[in-house]
């Protein structure tokens, strides 16, 4: 039974990476919007899909890092956390983030989830997470929550 429980769940997450894949798949060939908007300078440093700024967040003092410039296994986060999941740390995922550190604004306890980011190569859930706010804001890490960014969805 446990392992039959174990396959819906890779089911699972496989079926939301395809969904992720095919979503981005779909995006890619459309031209970059040259219209002005008020969501910062876009950069060809995006194209790496490693986080970089793009201004800072005037609620929360942290740099903004687009959606489009994290980790793959940052956007199948997203998409499982979008999904309601299932994740891959049932144990660990979707859990209260206390904020221990104080990078993040100030919030009651409960208000912060967190959710690991599948690190390649890693034998445990390694350093890379996305910490939710009860208000649907979304933040990064990649260092275990020595630093954060605020993740600008969509872009």
């Amino acid at each position: 039974m446990k392992t039959l429980g174990s396959r819906q769940v890779l089911l699972g997450v496989l079926a939301v990476a395809l969904v992720v894949l095919a979503w981005v798949v779909v995006r890619t060939p459309q031209a970059p919007s040259t219209s002005a908007t008020t969501d910062g300078p876009r950069t060809s440093a995006t194209d790496t899909r490693t986080p970089g700024p793009q201004g800072t967040d005037p609620v929360s003092g942290l740099p903004w890092v687009a959606e489009s410039a994290l980790p793959r296994q940052a956007a199948d986060t997203l998409a499982l956390i979008r999904a309601g999941g299932p994740f891959p740390f049932p144990r660990s995922d979707n859990q209260v983030f206390d904020n221990r550190e104080r990078l993040l604004p100030k919030q009651t306890r409960g208000y912060y989830r967190e959710f690991t980011v599948v690190t390649p190569g890693s034998e445990d859930r390694g350093a890379r997470r996305i910490i939710t706010g009860s208000a649907g804001e979304k933040y990064w890490t990649a260092d275990h929550y020595e630093s954060f960014s605020r993740i600008r969805e969509g872009t």
